[in-house]
């Protein structure tokens, strides 16, 4: 214990010298979360719309101005017959069309079933599924204030949305963020540090010093695991400051799925140093290892059960995927630890299971 101590004092000391390190722990983290955070936003504003009114009733201008100020949408053409409706979708001057047919309001000051038809530019499934969520809502309002159905469609729906009621999307892509940020800077961190070691000739005075290969882990990891989980909690903090990310559980809670999910980034950190000679092949590794599968395999951005059967097998390997289904469930749903006990497993298997290698590859070499 004393002798891992030992390695960890001296590893503190020399990332307060080594500014590289000192940049990838720090700056990097907030880089990707202002980079990401801003730019990956599912959430749709300002959508060009096109208007068709065959109607041109009180009644349908204020249908028109419903959707204009509910600040999903934008004016963007008014068409008189269906040639300019195609014209207007062919070129992209509108991503939707509000076709309002001749006998409009005379249907609603009957009580009838006054339909109106939205044509929609799905070159883009997921915005043209988005626009459509949006129109359906407007014409649903609209519905209620002028005293008649006007809807696409008959069908009566009163949605309960839990955790997210506004559906924004930055709550569902912020907490993959923050898995993404902490399993890159862990794993590049601490497979540089070792790597260091090699270039500058100092591991072969480790080798000789009488030091266990299993002090000599603990010692390298737990400084950065230290770091790492100051700034996961940063990250976390900020992220609560600049995109409203509710805290609904613990943090105690938070901090210990946090460090599970460190340890096993910290030995994966270890093992790709283990296989690598310089740190240019090192962060390499560790990019390639840290940032593909946490990016595409983790449910970050594409939802698991909508991957092929082969792929939905791979990610069970990797551990972003657990951490981001604990962290969700911490910070979105408020739950408990005993609730969250197979994603904490895995992330407790996958740590022993990488730091074991990670050992047995040291003591080899």
């Amino acid at each position: 214990m004393k002798r891992a101590w030992a390695v960890s004092l001296k590893e503190m000391r020399q990332i307060g010298r080594d500014r590289r390190t000192l940049l990838i722990l720090l700056f990097i983290p907030a880089f990707f979360l202002f980079l990401y955070g801003y730019a990956l936003n599912f959430d749709i504003r300002h959508v060009a719309l096109g208007v068709q009114d065959r109607d041109g009733s009180p009644e349908s201008r204020e249908l028109v101005a419903r959707f204009t100020s509910s600040t999903y949408f934008d004016i963007a053409a008014v068409v008189r017959s269906d040639a300019e409706v195609d014209e207007v979708m062919d070129r992209g001057t509108a991503r939707a069309v509000l076709v309002i047919p001749e006998g409009f309001a005379r249907r609603l000051q009957r009580g009838e079933i006054a339909d109106v038809q939205i044509l929609l530019d799905g070159d883009n499934a997921n915005t043209a599924t988005t626009v459509l969520g949006y129109a359906t809502a407007v014409l649903r309002e609209a519905s209620a204030a002028l005293g008649g159905p006007v809807q696409p469609v008959m069908v009566g729906v009163e949605p309960r949305v839990w955790y997210n009621p506004e559906l924004r999307s930055t709550l569902f892509l912020v907490p993959g963020l923050i898995s993404y940020i902490s399993m890159i800077t862990a794993v590049v961190s601490t497979a540089l540090s070792i790597v260091r070691e090699k270039e500058s000739g100092t591991m072969e005075q480790v080798r000789m010093a009488p030091i266990s290969t299993t002090a000599y882990v603990v010692g390298k990891s737990v400084p950065y695991l230290i770091l790492s989980q100051v700034t996961g909690i940063a990250v976390i903090l900020a992220s609560m400051v600049l995109f409203d990310l509710p805290m609904r559980g613990r943090w105690f809670d938070l901090s210990l799925v946090l460090a599970i999910f460190l340890v096993g980034a910290l030995g994966t950190g270890v093992l790709i140093s283990t296989v690598s000679d310089t740190q240019q092949v090192a962060y390499q590794s560790a990019m390639l290892i840290a940032f593909l599968p946490s990016f595409i395999l983790s449910g970050f951005i594409f939802p698991i059960s909508s991957m092929p059967t082969s792929l939905q097998y791979i990610t069970m390997l990797v551990p972003a995927r657990y951490f981001l289904t604990a962290l969700r469930g911490v910070v979105l749903k408020g739950l408990e630890l005993p609730v969250l006990w197979q994603p904490l497993l895995a992330l407790g298997v996958y740590a022993v299971v990488v730091l074991g290698l990670s050992a047995v590859r040291l003591s080899r070499r």
